[in-house]
């Protein structure tokens, strides 16, 4: 089968692999469609450590080609999703609450970090019953295929930030998971939503998503803007989306004595990220920073799968560019290098 692969630290590119097999419990799966994720750019540039020839990708759905012996809630020829973080079910980590940090931290990230990723005619699932889910007749590939990461992880924001109903809601940076936390804090009830992004293309996607307001950090000044949107109170939750050092301060910083900070930004670059004393109470103003890695699992992918049934949100308005999979090297470029206007880049298998 075809592959596209890091090759090295700053190597991309295709490579013949054999089509993969299934142990008792797990599934092979023929990709239909994938998506492009900036994480697969923070690995090809060195985030988690140098590899060789390991397959990219980590968004996908497709169907069922085989299963293991063991398997029996799937079948060859089942549309299925599978999430972006695929936990060992039985390990300490998932009895005890957090199975997307099973087996060690972030233990569940396995495709395009442990194991060849999705960016292939055929990839590999461990433990098919638990991390599968089937696509209803009535979903697309192209619309079930953010199930995996973008809406997982960005509504999980929302999720851990602790919303109250009516609460206020900051979302720092409107990139894909943004813009699904945005979603995600309506969803969740927020009576205020404001959106941080300079992208004038992301600003609309995000009142599209459910932002009352979008400051602009070229234009003014951030903390400022949200004290006054909240009458200098701060709001109750800000979700830093970018996985930036300043980012994250602003976070702390507009957050309120009380509130939480819950951070879905991925931190591919520098040795700490730095939290400012004073507006963190010196320690002690009761602000939580919640962190957390991409839910998995069949349950999760059911209810996500759920939300798109009952039309709660679109996700396919952040798809910006098509490619076939054969295009595939001028795909990662495009999301990479942040061309033409790019959000989200969905490939064609």
């Amino acid at each position: 089968m075809k592959a596209f692969v890091m090759k090295e630290i700053g190597q991309v590119g295709f490579m013949d692999k054999a089509v993969p097999r299934p142990g008792p419990g797990d599934a092979v799966v023929r990709t239909t469609e994938a998506l492009i994720c900036t994480s697969d750019s923070h690995t090809v540039k060195g985030g988690i450590g140098p590899r060789e020839n390991l397959t990219l990708g980590h968004e996908a759905v497709g169907v069922v080609h085989e299963v293991g012996s063991e398997v029996r809630v799937f079948q060859p020829g089942d549309r299925i999703l599978v999430g972006a973080i695929t936990p060992d079910w039985g390990s300490a980590a998932a009895q005890n609450g957090y199975p997307s940090q099973s087996g060690a931290p972030l233990g569940g990230f396995k495709f395009a970090n442990t194991k060849d990723g999705v960016f292939a005619e055929y990839f590999h699932v461990n433990e098919a019953d638990a991390n599968l889910a089937k696509i209803p007749d009535g979903i697309s590939d192209e619309v079930a295929v953010y199930c995996a990461d973008m809406l997982s992880t960005g509504l999980m924001g929302a999720e851990k930030g602790n919303i109250p109903i009516g609460g206020t809601v900051a979302v720092l940076a409107q990139g894909p998971v943004g813009l699904m936390a945005t979603a995600g804090a309506r969803l969740r009830g927020a009576g205020l939503v404001i959106g941080v992004e300079s992208v004038p293309s992301r600003q609309k996607l995000a009142r599209i998503y459910g932002a009352d307001d979008v400051v602009d950090f070229t234009r003014e000044d951030v903390i400022e803007r949200i004290l006054d949107l909240t009458r200098g109170e701060g709001v109750d939750t800000a979700i830093e989306a970018l996985g930036a050092d300043a980012t994250f301060q602003t976070a702390v910083k507009i957050t309120k004595p009380g509130g939480t900070v819950s951070n879905i930004g991925y931190f591919g670059e520098g040795d700490f990220v730095r939290i400012p004393r004073v507006e963190w109470g010196v320690g002690m103003a009761d602000k939580t920073i919640a962190t957390g890695l991409c839910p998995g699992g069949r349950v999760r992918m059911q209810r996500l799968l759920r939300l798109l049934e009952t039309k709660r949100v679109d996700p396919t308005h952040m798809t910006t560019h098509k490619f076939r999979f054969d295009e595939m090297e001028r795909a990662f470029e495009v999301s990479d290098q942040k061309l033409d206007d790019v959000v989200k880049v969905l490939v064609t298998f």
